[in-house]
């Protein structure tokens, strides 16, 4: 197939099969060929106009699209952006929506593309996914919490709060450091000076940073971190659920935790209402991401706010201009704030 010239490889990849019409399907129920097929359905010259609107009406009639692996060999390109990621949960899915909204009316399509839906730390998912779809299903991509370094390619490439790759291709992410600082002010301006932390994974660098900061924020303030309040969430609700029950059992707990993201602020609160702790007048809880969760929860999150659907849009942004030639900044990082709601409240009463 491949000494073909490539109209011809492309019909060939569109030969039929039981599970979609074809280019065949059409030509047949037209009384056509499928060269004539062809060059309508790609805006070629050649065919009367009256052959056109027959084949045309077939096609709507049928419901057929030519294959992204065909048309890519004919133009060069599939004018298609691949997302990749890790697993479908609460944060990819604000990143898809800002890209959604921000690619409408801009002549790509989008392809959503999870490379370790069986677990989402599954090491090296990232190089796996570039190598099965660069070339002939997309275009470009933006990888979403890539955990290692990425691959060199030809293909543009944009991270979303990425492993910590100083010579990795473009990124945007939001100021954890920022961020996680606020979070523990805002707690110790509440009065808590037994604050807790879970962490979230360890291969990103934006749990790293929120981990320094939480630490170096009581640092500043005179306390020192204790070690029993420091437990792994890996970013994870039912993991961080875990950890938290541990901690909260201790005899001398935390008054406060600041999680890492918002799905492990949710599993401390699931362990404390386990425990019948009250959240906020036993036990403070502030998240990190604003996911729509938050808002809806009972009591509503207090938690750091990134804009995760802007992110997504200047992600976007940067893979088209990377693939119009234009130059892109290496780095772009959009501000966190903290948003006060229900699950925060003033340091109980010692005694």
């Amino acid at each position: 197939m491949t000494d073909l010239p490539l109209d011809e490889v492309a019909v060939a990849l569109d030969a039929p099969n039981a599970s979609r019409v074809t280019i065949h399907d059409v030509a047949r129920e037209a009384g056509v060929s499928v060269a004539t097929v062809s060059k309508v359905v790609n805006g070629r010259y050649g065919v009367a106009p009256a052959t056109a609107a027959q084949v045309m009406t077939v096609v709507e009639k049928l419901g057929y699209e030519s294959s992204i692996v065909a048309s890519s060999l004919r133009r060069g390109s599939t004018n298609v952006i691949g997302i990749l990621l890790g697993g479908f949960e609460p944060f990819s899915t604000e990143i898809l929506k800002g890209i959604s909204a921000h690619a409408l009316g801009r002549d790509y399509q989008l392809l959503a593309y999870s490379g370790a839906i069986a677990d989402d730390r599954e090491v090296g998912w990232e190089r796996r996914s570039v190598s099965r779809l660069a070339g002939t299903l997309i275009d470009g991509a933006i990888i979403v919490t890539p955990t290692v370094t990425l691959p060199r390619t030809k293909m543009p490439i944009v991270a979303i709060d990425p492993y910590h790759d100083p010579d990795g291709p473009p990124f945007v992410d939001c100021d954890s450091e920022a961020g996680a600082r606020a979070a523990t002010e805002y707690l110790l301006e509440l009065g808590h000076t037994k604050i807790g932390h879970i962490r979230g994974r360890l291969d990103l660098e934006s749990a790293l940073v929120r981990e320094r900061a939480w630490r170096q924020a009581l640092l500043d303030a005179g306390i020192d971190p204790n070690p029993a309040w420091i437990r792994d969430g890996g970013y994870r609700r039912e993991w961080a659920y875990e950890v938290a029950l541990e901690m909260l059992q201790q005899n001398d707990r935390p008054t406060a935790i600041f999680a890492a993201n918002d799905q492990s602020a949710f599993g401390v609160i699931d362990a404390a209402h386990e425990l019948g702790i009250m959240i906020p007048e036993q036990l403070s809880v502030i998240g990190f991401d604003d996911i729509p969760e938050a808002a809806m929860a009972e009591p509503r999150l207090t938690t750091v706010a990134q804009p995760l659907q802007e992110i997504g849009a200047k992600a976007f942004d940067m893979v088209i201009d990377m693939l119009k030639g234009k130059h892109v900044e290496q780095h772009i990082r959009v501000p966190a704030r903290v948003v006060k709601r229900g699950t925060t409240g003033p340091a109980p009463l010692a005694g």
